[in-house]
């Protein structure tokens, strides 16, 4: 099971259960910023996020956020609503999510599960495991 797993599995199986979310933060690898779009690294990314797109810039307007989140979200295929972070970067640096974590929040509004930061711990198997002890 472990590295097998997707949030797209993850969505299947539990949707009827657990409400699920995406929030779209700030971009974690900008063109004018901290960029993977070039030498080894592209390949890397290319490798490893597929989907991911190499040619977003920081976002100036919460309307330019909007339209890469939109982006993301057909690109990525989770079959997850996807929400926008205010460009104050609120719930980003409220959940320490840049540049990208997974949590479960329980429905008393307390957090069950806290991923490491991403993409290094980033698996979503983890978060199915604590899934089904939430369940149980």
């Amino acid at each position: 099971m472990k590295g097998t797993v997707s949030l797209r599995d993850l969505y299947a199986k539990y949707h009827k259960q657990v409400q699920f979310l995406t929030v779209y933060i700030s971009e974690a690898h900008p063109v004018d910023g901290w960029w993977f779009g070039r030498g080894i690294l592209k390949y890397v990314m290319k490798f490893y996020s597929p989907n991911a797109s190499m040619n977003t810039y920081n976002h100036k307007t919460i309307d330019e956020r909007r339209k890469i989140a939109g982006e993301c979200e057909d690109a990525l295929q989770y079959g997850i609503h996807t929400y926008v972070d205010e460009l104050d970067d609120a719930v980003s640096k409220a959940y320490a999510a840049h540049p990208t974590r997974l949590y479960l929040v329980g429905i008393d509004g307390i957090v069950a599960y806290a991923a490491g930061l991403g993409p290094l711990d980033f698996h979503p198997y983890k978060l199915g495991k604590a899934i089904e002890k939430y369940l149980a």
